[in-house]
This record gives structure tokens, C-alpha cells and sequence, in this order.
């Protein structure tokens, strides 16, 4: 008797995949600057209806000139994107870091209005604008930012 042999080869193949872990970063810029051109114009619009209004809008007896709320505005609105760039890539909670960091800072901005040499509707106006610039640009930096 002739006896066959049959071997059976098998092959298995592997593949490793490689991922590599990359942060997305969100997009500050664009959108903050949007928000801080529509902060600015909030803010410039206050003020034009508080003086239409006979407040004054004015620290020692001398009037604000309306362009600087909107420079002014933005201006913190850039400080404010820096921090949130900042946060997003060093704090473990980005977003809860940047509300806490910008309600306070904001708390920390109205101090120089309720101190100013000015009538009371004056300094109340003053924080508004401050209060309406936040409330525009935080929350809509705070969205784009990891929880």
C-alpha cells in the first residue's frame, strides 16, 4: 500500500497599523474676531444711546471718545483669543478654565468704573459695555474650546 502524505501549509499575514495622535486644535481666530467686531459695535451702540440719553459717558468731567470702545473692545477680545489658545493646549479642562479665567477677569474689569471720577448713570454705562463685550465674546470662544 502507498500512503500519501499531504502537508498543508498556511500563512497568516499581520499588518500593524500605526496612529498617531494628533490634537485638533479648534479655530479661535476667525470666529473670535467675529464676535469682537460684533462686540464692538455692541458696546459703541451702548454708549451712543446712553449719551442720547443725556448720560454723559464721561471720568473727570471729560467726555469717552466712542471710538475707544470699539478699540478698546477688541483689543480684549485678542487678549481674550490668546487665552483661550493657551488654555486649549495647557489646561485639562479647557473650556471650564477660560469661563472661570474670563467671568473673573471680566468681575476684575468693572472695579475702574465703579472707582471712576464720574456721575453714577456714567460708570453704570461703563459696565454695561464691559458686561455686553462678554457676554458676546466668551461664550462664543468657550463653544470652540474642549470641555
Amino acid at each position: 500500500m502507498n500512503a500519501s502524505t499531504a502537508t498543508l501549509t498556511t500563512s497568516t499575514s499581520t499588518s500593524a497599523t500605526t496612529t498617531s495622535a494628533t490634537t485638533v486644535r479648534p479655530s479661535l481666530w476667525k470666529p473670535g474676531l467675529l464676535a469682537g467686531l460684533v462686540a464692538a459695535v455692541a458696546t459703541t451702540a451702548v454708549v451712543i444711546v446712553a449719551r442720547a440719553a443725556d448720560v454723559p459717558v464721561a471720568v473727570q468731567g471729560e467726555q469717552i471718545p466712542l471710538a475707544g470702545f470699539a478699540q478698546l473692545t477688541l483689543v480684549a477680545t485678542v487678549i481674550g483669543i490668546v487665552i483661550a489658545r493657551v488654555l486649549s493646549t495647557r489646561a485639562r479642562h479647557p473650556r471650564h478654565t477660560f469661563m472661570v479665567a474670563t467671568v473673573a477677569l471680566t468681575a476684575v474689569s468693572l472695579v475702574p468704573d465703579v472707582l471712576a471720577d464720574a456721575t453714577t448713570a456714567s460708570r453704570l454705562t461703563l459696565g454695561l459695555t464691559h458686561l455686553v463685550a462678554a457676554a458676546i465674546v466668551i461664550p462664543t470662544l468657550a463653544k470652540r474650546l474642549p470641555a
